[in-house]
């Protein structure tokens, strides 16, 4: 069985359509970058797969028994929030311990263990407030590090980021591949998706192409996309199975 399958998915706001009649097989243990042009509906896309928004129409299936992480855009989080690097990557196990769960040495090993993966020891006690954005960022590669996921969304994930940092995070990013772990990434940078990424969605409010990245990724295609994408009407009428 697949990690994600895509069934006729349909996704939007309102009712209205965002993305539309996506259908498609994401395999166990794949490397997958969405990448398509402003617009496009890469980030709505993973909010479904990741249960955050629910199908217009159509519908989407898991894998069963698979667990997962879902790592939205930076933009969508709160850096006033008054937590420290240790106790926000210690979050990664509340999947396991319960948000009330002890933290016991074991447990205390793990956390010291994924904030030196990232190359933050000494930032223990630093609140996030204080951190730069490469730096915030390593922390939530931590926290996803605990969470021990089998399916891991990342949404733009190297964005506003040092290049050495996007260098640490995509060698772990690669490190996850490697244990067959299934990763999707909506990404921006096309080099870095060609590099790196054995796999790609190329999004245009629909799937323009999907398969192996040297095929999906041509100039046909790119231009395909951003001209879907600058002729879609923002204004498209709602589902016509949800209107009924």
């Amino acid at each position: 069985m697949p990690a994600i399958r895509l069934d006729d998915l349909t996704l939007g706001y309102d009712r209205h359509p965002a993305v539309h009649h996506l259908c498609g097989e994401i395999a166990q243990g794949s490397l997958t970058a969405i990448v398509g042009p402003n617009g496009a509906g890469k980030s709505t896309l993973l909010k479904g797969i990741a249960g955050a928004l629910a199908p217009l129409d159509g519908g989407l299936t898991l894998a069963k028994g698979k667990r997962l992480a879902y790592l939205p855009q930076s933009a969508d989080l709160d850096r006033s929030f008054p937590i420290h690097v240790y106790d926000l990557v210690a979050m990664g196990l509340w999947g396991s311990a319960g948000i009330f769960g002890r933290i016991g040495f074991g447990a205390k090993a793990r956390i010291e263990q994924a904030i030196a993966a990232v190359g933050l020891t000494g930032f223990e006690r630093r609140p996030i407030s204080n951190l730069s954005g490469g730096q915030m960022q390593r922390v939530l590669f931590a926290r996803l590090l605990l969470q021990d996921a089998d399916i891991i969304l990342l949404d733009e994930p190297f964005t506003a980021i040092d290049a050495r940092t996007t260098s640490d995070l995509l060698a772990l990013v690669q490190r996850w591949h490697g244990e067959s772990r299934t990763v999707v990434a909506v990404l921006h940078d096309i080099e870095t998706v060609r590099r790196a990424f054995p796999q790609t969605l190329l999004l245009a409010r629909e799937t323009v192409a999907w398969g192996a990245t040297a095929e999906v990724l041509t100039p046909a295609n790119l231009l395909k996309a951003r001209q879907m994408v600058e002729a879609f009407d923002s204004h498209a009428a709602p589902c016509e199975r949800d209107a009924a």
